[in-house]
């Protein structure tokens, strides 16, 4: 990637720890609280790269199972790869990112990029947004339109937000922790540091999956000016029904819809957790994620069966290689 800041020349940097997370001392060492303009702009050469290691991809044997409980099916992660080497325009997902302010700022030593989209309504509610895991910024973006101008989408003015959407340490543009520490409650404390440097008095917090631990996270830390948090992962549950999820079997007295909801559950934590295992466990053994694109990206499709199976049934391709060339670039 490159990263266009004021006072600097362009620093060209590659995916590594040592030269993302020193791009601010490379920069301007001096002003760790700076906020500095950022550009996406990845070398050609860098995606003609991705494009042959796709290319080079060193198939495994067809999956003995006519279903996909294996694991990703050999002929969907096929179609992905062909389309994301012949077809998938990164430029273009590229153009929708610089279309919005994109920052970069260092926060208790580690650069975080934010997207931050002001309002042109009086009093727009300030709000910053976490994304999740297999996930990105890239998720959030179709959400930037209807909050800071809800008058072109039918909505009022007062329903208008400023819009704040970080990378998480780690992920995207963001600087890589070198060294452990880097949990929900640090991010949510970073976080909380980001709204005052923007300065913002007041404002909300909503998150989804890892964003939803870490808002949650901020509402348990209740920083002066936080108003309050929505999630949309609950990640508690009533404690009967978390014994009864350790048998597998439902409490007689749910309602329909409570059926469903343990059923859900009950298949998630069976079926859906097995990367979450291997991260959680030892991440560093994954090298062939970092390795192959075509490897990252069967990871990122096999975040559970039931996502796996929407995504192989409609084949939104589009999203998932846009966030493994995010991914596998930097």
């Amino acid at each position: 990637m490159k990263a266009n800041t004021e006072n600097s020349t362009d620093l060209k940097t590659k995916g590594t720890n040592s030269d993302k997370s020193n791009i601010t001392n490379a920069i301007d060492g001096a002003v760790s609280d700076s906020i500095r303009p950022f550009h996406v702009s990845f070398p050609e050469d860098e995606l003609a790269d991705l494009r042959r290691r796709i290319a080079h991809t060193k198939w495994p044997e067809r999956e003995t199972v006519t279903d996909e409980s294996q694991g990703v099916q050999l002929s969907t992660i096929q179609k992905l790869a062909k389309y994301w080497e012949t077809e998938y325009d990164w430029r273009k997902c590229e153009a929708k990112l610089n279309a919005v302010p994109n920052f970069i700022t260092n926060i208790d030593g580690l650069d975080i990029h934010f997207i931050h989209v002001r309002s042109k309504h009086k009093n727009a509610m300030p709000l910053i947004v976490t994304h999740g895991w297999p996930g990105s910024i890239l998720e959030q973006m179709k959400i930037i339109g209807p909050l800071v101008d809800p008058t072109e989408y039918g909505g009022k003015a007062e329903d208008a937000f400023d819009v704040v959407i970080p990378s998480i340490p780690g992920y995207g543009f963001s600087g890589k922790p070198t060294s452990p520490g880097w949990d929900p409650p640090r991010i949510a404390r970073a976080w909380s540091v980001l709204m005052k440097r923007l300065g913002y008095p007041k404002y909300v917090a909503q998150g989804g999956d890892w964003g939803a631990v870490i808002t949650e996270q901020m509402g348990v830390q209740a920083p002066q000016g936080l108003l309050g948090i929505n999630t949309n992962m609950a990640s508690a549950v009533p404690v009967e029904i978390a014994k009864a999820l350790s048998g597998h079997i439902p409490p007689s007295n749910l309602s329909d819809e409570e059926k469903y909801a343990f059923e859900r559950l009950d298949f998630f934590f069976t079926h859906g957790l097995s990367y979450a295992l291997q991260m959680a466990n030892h991440p560093q053994t994954l090298y062939g994620i970092a390795d192959s694109p075509v490897g990252l990206a069967a990871w990122l499709l096999d975040h559970d069966l039931k996502s796996y199976q929407l995504i192989a049934r409609t084949f939104d391709g589009q999203r998932k290689v846009s966030q493994g060339t995010t991914f596998s670039t930097t």
